[in-house]
């Protein structure tokens, strides 16, 4: 039965990932067990957090993942770990559902993360207003970029009764980011260094740390509704490489638990399909940085063309169907031929061109899941159907088939409706 917080802030950029990092690794170093959650739909974060922690990161999320599954994921960690950390999602009451209603929901302490880097009693004021405005519970207050020992009183004493656990300095070296969020770990040759300077920068008072309750989950949940293997018998060929990386893990599971057997192959390498698959997954990723390699993998490019023209069922989401288009033509105005399933072409630009939860139509009902890219596809093809927003309920991203290829900008969670996305990976029509 571990001690589980929700770290959280007022905004982005306030240092959520750097906080619930340097925490993570800092008490897996004193060889406790920790398990990281993220709040809201997200892949590079946990990708971060799992290098810190050791151990896969899932998503939480009360209206994408459902509140059974998500308490079924807290209820595991809390037994499974001494520690465990809850990253939350932009502003602690951003979003619907926020973090917030996410902590409440489940009766989680927040731990609220504050840049103090231009401030100091102020502090006090802006972490009451976290508390207060919902409210939620609140463990304590980190502060991050905090410039002095005496800086940190000043925070302290600011927070009344509320307890600082926990300072960081201005770090001299921060997690490098791109245009979808920070640079994926493993292309960071010192990553490891990273994460242990962090974890011995942070300053944490281990009493009002020691002082905070573990807590248990219910230990009566029901067990999961089993799935249907729909899948049983099907090899299912997923691309997996630093440019087809935003994978899910709760996607990988619940295709297993489909009856799949999946077979990973990466076209960066320019390994083809494999051999017997009957069906193939490409996922999302930034097939934008590998442009060259993409354009030069022939034998990738071909077993492609090969699959889809003897109409084996194609899931191509973000990403991915970027890579299936026509071409790519990245920021550097450069343009690379790709395989060529969809027609259009794909380009890249500086701002934000889909951001957001979204659920997509399929013949076993809809399919929840999120949208986040800055690229635009140009085509003449006719979109067999569209998301829908959430909770707008506006037109979201368009879904395109061509042939045994479903391709769209929405990212899946398929653990929201696995008949769903069984139907996709079996060629079901929308």
């Amino acid at each position: 039965m571990g001690r589980i917080v929700m770290v959280a802030a007022i905004a982005s950029g306030q240092g959520k990932t750097t906080v619930t990092a340097a925490l993570a690794r800092r008490f897996k170093r004193i060889g406790q067990t920790v398990r990281v959650l993220k709040c809201g739909p997200d892949f590079i974060d946990p990708m971060l957090l799992e290098r810190a922690s050791g151990a896969p990161v899932h998503t939480l999320d009360l209206w994408m993942v459902g509140p059974e599954l998500c308490r079924q994921r807290l209820a595991d960690a809390a037994r499974a770990a001494d520690v465990v950390l809850v990253e939350g999602v932009m502003g602690l009451y951003d979003g619907k559902p926020s973090a917030a209603e996410l902590a409440r929901e489940f009766g989680i302490p927040v731990l609220a993360v504050i840049d103090a880097g231009a401030m100091a009693q102020t502090a006090g004021a802006v972490v009451l207003g976290l508390r207060d405005y919902g409210p939620v519970t609140l463990a304590g207050v980190v502060a991050n970029r905090v410039g002095s020992a005496g800086h940190a009183r000043m925070v302290a004493e600011s927070l009344r009764d509320i307890p600082l656990i926990g300072t960081l300095p201005k770090q001299a070296r921060r997690l490098p980011e791109r245009h979808l969020g920070l640079v994926l770990p493993d292309e960071v040759g010192d990553i490891d260094a990273i994460l242990d300077e962090l974890a011995d920068q942070l300053t944490l008072d281990e009493a009002a740390w020691n002082a905070l309750a573990p807590q248990a989950l219910d230990d009566t949940l029901l067990p999961p509704a089993p799935v249907a293997p729909l899948l049983a018998g099907k090899t299912v060929a997923i691309a997996r490489d630093a440019a087809f990386c935003f994978l899910y893990p709760a996607n990988l599971d619940t295709l297993r638990a489909l009856g799949a057997t999946l077979r990973f192959f990466s076209p960066l390498a320019d390994q083809p399909v494999p051999d017997g698959a009957d069906a193939v997954y490409l996922p999302g990723g930034y097939p934008e940085l590998h442009g060259a390699a993409l354009a030069q993998a022939q034998g990738w490019q071909a077993s492609i063309r090969a699959a889809h023209g003897a109409g084996t069922p194609i899931l191509a989401e973000c990403g991915g169907m970027m890579a299936v288009a026509d071409a790519i033509t990245d920021k550097e105005d450069r343009t690379w031929p790709m395989a060529g399933l969809l027609p259009g072409q794909v380009l890249m630009q500086a701002r934000l061109a889909g951001l957001g939860a979204q659920a997509m139509p399929t013949a076993a009902g809809p399919l929840r899941g999120h949208t986040f890219h800055y690229s635009r596809l140009e085509t003449d093809a006719a979109p067999a159907a569209h998301a829908v927003k959430h909770p707008s309920g506006a037109q979201g991203e368009a879904l395109y088939r061509a042939g045994s290829l479903t391709a769209s900008y929405f990212h899946a969670f398929f653990a929201s409706n696995p008949e769903a996305a069984a139907s996709l990976l079996l060629g079901a029509r929308p």
